[in-house]
């Protein structure tokens, strides 16, 4: 009926069976950024928010975050995570927060979703840390950059 694979033969959402893939290393990267005003992002970059560590705080986030992944993507599945990484650039030219993730497992299926699951998690503790000071803030761009292994092999944005 279709391509997509999360759909079965009659259109209904089902889990893939990914039981007869071969396990394999997989990696996936995804990024996304957080614009805010320069008094904001002064406040985060030199640790003087009233609130702490912003950045350590969405650090765990994003973690906890991609290994809770199949809890939140109702047909993701869950998966046993050997690395989680999540990194903050500051682009003070433009007022922003980079958000970087990088997931890493040895599995049958891949690991985008818990990269993005971890950018938009860190993405949203940043801003619900950071609202009382500006609620204007814009949360954009949050997309995959890479991924590594499986069938597909090796993919670039």
């Amino acid at each position: 009926m279709s391509d997509l694979t999360h759909l079965n033969a009659q259109g209904e959402a089902n889990m893939v069976d990914v039981s007869a893939k071969p396990a394999s290393v997989r990696v996936a990267t995804a990024q996304g950024f957080v614009t805010m005003s320069a008094k904001t992002l002064e406040l985060i970059s030199t640790g003087k928010h009233a609130k702490g560590d912003v950045f350590a705080v969405a650090r765990i986030a994003g973690i906890q975050a991609a290994k809770k992944c199949s809890d939140l993507i109702p047909l993701c599945h869950p998966l046993m995570l050997s690395k989680v990484q999540v990194d903050f650039e500051v682009i003070a030219s433009n007022n922003q927060v980079k958000i970087s993730s990088m997931c890493k497992l040895t599995g049958q299926t891949g690991v985008e979703m818990e990269a993005l699951t971890a950018v938009s998690v860190a993405a949203l503790t940043l801003f619900d840390m950071c609202k009382a000071v500006d609620p204007s803030m814009i949360i954009s761009d949050i997309k995959v950059l890479e991924k590594q292994g499986g069938k597909s092999g090796h993919w670039t944005a």
